[in-house]
């Protein structure tokens, strides 16, 4: 479903170290290690100062976007040529450009080989159940789809101290991991032909 804006430096989980940083940055300094997250945080609006929502009014994610947002142009170029960026992180690249509201500041002790995976899927399903559905200790969760962010949304829910954790999934080899991160029961639709709730 994307504009096709072509070239452009794809990627969007990756640990890195701040190179440099721009006029007015003070949030962070050369040296410091951090995480591009493609839906960032400005601080300042309505969505950025809620509890309910992460969908920043400027930084949200924008798959169309291949520019910078301040200028409206790209900082790769080739040949003298633009290449565009995606979703504000294009992480393929040695080097990248990225807006200050869409990084993160991590433990610079954190191995950056290791901690790349959670700038996307672990945050992403963790903070969904986290911050968005949370569960009250008790309460029964199912979490569709057992891959990165669906594990990561069941380990939300095993802390939130969901009682019954059901995992959905058209792979029943998923289960056995599933369980690790506590799922409970677990439901291929495949193996039903009428509804099961």
């Amino acid at each position: 479903g994307q504009t096709p804006v072509f070239p452009r430096i794809l990627g969007h989980e990756a640990g890195g170290i701040v190179e440099s940083v721009g006029e007015g940055v003070t949030e962070l300094a050369p040296g410091d290690h951090v995480l591009p997250v493609f839906t960032g945080e400005c601080k300042e609006c309505a969505h950025c100062k809620s509890e309910e929502s992460n969908m920043c009014d400027l930084l949200r994610i924008n798959v169309d976007r291949g520019v910078m947002i301040g200028d409206g142009q790209s900082r790769f170029t080739i040949k003298g040529k633009p290449i565009f960026h995606f979703v504000g992180t294009s992480t393929f690249s040695e080097y990248t450009v990225i807006h200050v509201g869409c990084l993160a500041k991590i433990n610079p002790e954190a191995p950056l080989d290791k901690v790349c995976i959670l700038s996307c899927g672990i945050f992403t399903g963790l903070g969904a159940t986290l911050n968005v559905a949370k569960p009250k200790k008790g309460q029964t969760v199912a979490i569709f789809g057992l891959g990165a962010v669906g594990l990561a949304a069941m380990e939300g829910a095993r802390l939130s101290g969901a009682s019954r954790i059901i995992g959905v999934d058209l792979n029943p080899a998923k289960f056995e991991q599933a369980k690790k991160f506590g799922c409970t029961d677990f439901v291929n639709p495949k193996d039903h032909s009428k509804p099961v709730h």
